[in-house]
């Protein structure tokens, strides 16, 4: 505490302070002692406030997500009118010492400041641009302005290293095709076509297509070439479930729709977007890559990294 206002909220270092008091025995003469560890002032008040020292593990590894969620919306044409992605960066460190992490990533900025120091220019290949950057507070932010590079001394286990948003060169996992023709007052005629964008060694897990129709809707019958279809009345849908869609492939569904007429339905009916969900691993839609993760600790330890792509649907929608 400095006049009143916290200064560390680190619960790893909290713990140091926090002590169960023992019950004392009646027939004790000596004093419980109750104080914390000689080491929790130093831990508290020195520069590295999120992270313990005399950490030890006997193997040293770094498991590092990146996550990010794509956001669309897509005219019955096939125009893009909004894109974005967000994104964040996951890390569980299990490392003995005080380690010092330096992560390189193909954003923009960083292989620019790169090329200014080595006096030579960027490899071929793309970049990324990053918007809305926010980091941990780990992170050296002096060394991020001055060298473009992510510097930290993470902390024990689970946290998240930093957080950004993209809204330039987002490569769109999916593109959808929908058509829907309304015969008369009683029957429809729904097609929809989706195909991957990714890579064909590639596949998305857990793809769910949600194509609104009338409220009025009795039944539909289905065809579709991969997966599984059915009418969902609850949300007024018919929900298309594809368990393992693979990468530079197209999957169709087509649905004949029975509607109840009634005098009550006079009004045009307005189509509700389409809705995607999905999640392909191994795939950023912005294409930020790891270029390396290097650990430096004075005790010399080998370390193990792991490094995981992961690209989901956000709000992922298409005008029908």
């Amino acid at each position: 505490m400095d006049f009143g206002y916290p200064q560390n909220l680190s619960p790893e270092i909290l713990k140091l302070y926090i002590t169960q008091e023992g019950v004392r025995s009646p027939f004790s003469s000596k004093p419980q002692d109750s104080r914390p560890p000689a080491n929790a002032t130093l831990q508290v008040t020195g520069a590295v406030g999120w992270r313990r020292e005399g950490l030890v593990y006997k193997k040293n590894e770094v498991f590092l997500d990146i996550i990010e969620s794509v956001n669309l919306l897509m005219s019955s044409k096939g125009t893009v009118l909004r894109c974005d992605a967000t994104g964040k960066i996951l890390m569980k460190c299990f490392l003995s010492g005080m380690p010092d992490l330096k992560l390189g990533l193909n954003d923009k900025i960083g292989l620019e400041k790169e090329a200014q120091i080595k006096a030579r220019p960027t490899r071929s290949g793309k970049t990324i641009e990053l918007d809305d950057v926010t980091f941990h507070q780990c992170v050296n932010l002096t060394r991020f302005n001055s060298e473009k590079t992510v510097s930290f001394v993470p902390p024990d286990g689970e946290f998240e290293l930093m957080k950004y948003r993209i809204t330039e060169g987002i490569s769109l996992p999916f593109r959808v095709f929908p058509s829907i023709k309304e015969l008369g007052r009683t029957r429809m005629e729904v097609n929809v076509k989706v195909k991957s964008v990714f890579g064909a060694k590639m596949f998305a897990l857990g793809v769910v297509v949600k194509v609104p129709v009338p409220k009025q809707t009795a039944k539909a019958s289905f065809q579709v070439t991969n997966g599984k279809a059915k009418y969902n009345a609850t949300l007024d849908s018919l929900v298309w479930k594809v368990r393992k869609f693979p990468g530079q492939t197209e999957a169709t569904m087509s649905a004949e729709v029975e509607l109840i007429s009634t005098l009550a339905e006079k009004k045009s009916w307005t189509r509700p977007p389409i809705q995607m969900e999905f999640q392909v691993p191994m795939f950023t839609a912005s294409g930020l890559r790891v270029r390396f993760l290097k650990v430096w600790e004075k005790s010399g330890y080998s370390t193990v990294e792991w490094v995981r792509y992961i690209t989901r649907a956000g709000s992922y929608e298409i005008r029908c």
